[in-house]
């Protein structure tokens, strides 16, 4: 018999318009950043939105936003907290502080977990922070969730294209919508990325210059809405409900 969970995800995310996954082929490009940022964006400009961090490697959504003190509550399901307008649910409500020590079939029972019992009833847009790179909860993710799409986040870096292409390749064999690629933290005048986006048929949205502004703005959500980073994601960025 098949896992009766997986036929509940569905039924959990049905009241959700647009599923999209923020995620790139490695770390430290920017992606949770990206992700928050984008859910808050969301959320100001009156939008029903919900953040979702499923990067079980590193969740880090919860140190961006400031969030402290905040626990789902539990009514046939679990029901994610608001935190600025958004519904906000994270794997750290049940690892806390702690690196979580699962491997293969424990992530994938993580994930299904995860998935089947939260409840994000009516939202115009979820927002999800993937774990970076074609891991197994990446595809996991993608097996799972239907109607899901994907916006990816490089870097400059050839190097970090390089892993960002392998998961584009990936999502375009699967038959996977790819809305668009973010570049971010350019510091030099290149055409690069976009040009090798471009010519895989998949939409640039734009770039994102480096801001060392940005640093100072994570935990506090007004300051982090008024940097240069936030203001040209929101220039950038083509979501529609």
């Amino acid at each position: 018999m098949g896992d009766p969970r997986i036929g509940i995800i569905e039924e959990r995310l049905k009241g959700v318009n647009r599923i999209v996954a923020v995620s790139s082929g490695k770390g430290g490009v920017g992606k949770s950043l990206i992700a928050s940022t984008l859910a808050l964006t969301l959320a100001r400009r009156g939008y029903k939105a919900g953040l979702f961090d499923l990067d079980f490697t590193s969740p880090s959504t919860h140190v961006i936003l400031g969030v402290e003190g905040l626990q789902p509550r539990e009514e046939k399901g679990i029901i994610p907290p608001q935190v600025y307008g958004l519904k906000y649910m994270s794997i750290v409500y049940y690892s806390g502080e702690y690196a979580l020590p699962l491997r293969g079939v424990d992530v994938s029972n993580a994930l299904i977990e995860l998935l089947a019992i939260t409840r994000w009833d009516n939202l115009d847009f979820l927002i999800v922070d993937m774990p970076p790179g074609i891991s197994d909860a990446t595809l996991d993710v993608i097996r799972l969730v239907k109607r899901i799409e994907f916006v990816v986040i490089t870097t400059p870096s050839r190097l970090a294209f390089e892993t960002v292409r392998k998961l584009i390749d990936l999502l375009s064999e699967l038959g996977i919508p790819i809305m668009g690629v973010v570049e971010n933290m350019k510091m030099e005048e290149s055409r690069f990325i976009q040009q090798q986006i471009e010519g895989r048929g998949i939409t640039f949205w734009g770039d994102i210059p480096f801001d060392a502004e940005l640093e100072e703005a994570i935990g506090d959500v007004n300051k982090l809405l008024a940097t240069q980073f936030s203001k040209k994601l929101g220039e950038i960025e083509k979501l529609k409900a």
